[in-house]
């Protein structure tokens, strides 16, 4: 019979593996249009600022955990392949707000259509799952990112 510790191991391990698994997406090429193929995070970049206007460097960098660095080598390198555009801030000459440009949104549609047939199916298996199973995985995986946290 398995004890609680080892069920909680158990759950951790495949935490991780859904971790490794989502890195392996995260690195898989998405095929926009002929001659457009983007990485998912930058597709990720994209639909962060789809999604909220006038979302600067700093707050791309916050929402994915990275640094303003890196938040702003993902940006320039974006912003070379005509996917978003980059102005000075109104408020502060040392931020930027971001934009996409109309190959910019292209990509984040092809993005959505992806991502809404994955989540429908996902939505689909877990609606299977009582309202208690689902409220308990949500505070698990809560307590699981904010000890992750802790170590960053």
């Amino acid at each position: 019979m398995e004890t609680k510790e080892d069920l909680i191991k158990l759950a951790i391990r495949r935490l991780l593996k859904i971790s490794q698994l989502h890195a392996r997406i995260e690195q898989t090429p998405i095929k926009v249009e002929e001659g457009l193929v983007l990485t998912t995070r930058e597709v990720h970049t994209l639909v962060a600022i789809a999604e909220q206007e006038s979302i600067s460097i700093t707050q791309l960098a916050a929402r994915f955990g990275v640094s303003k660095s890196a938040s702003s080598q993902m940006v320039n390198k974006l912003e070379k392949r005509d996917l978003l555009l980059k102005r000075q801030a109104a408020h502060s000459n040392k931020e930027y707000e971001l934009s996409l440009t109309e190959q910019g949104w292209k990509a984040f549609r092809a993005h959505e259509q992806y991502r809404g047939r994955s989540r429908d199916q996902l939505i689909s298996k877990l609606s299977g799952f009582s309202i208690a199973q689902i409220a308990t995985l949500s505070v698990l995986l809560e307590e699981m990112e904010n000890t992750m946290n802790k170590h960053l």
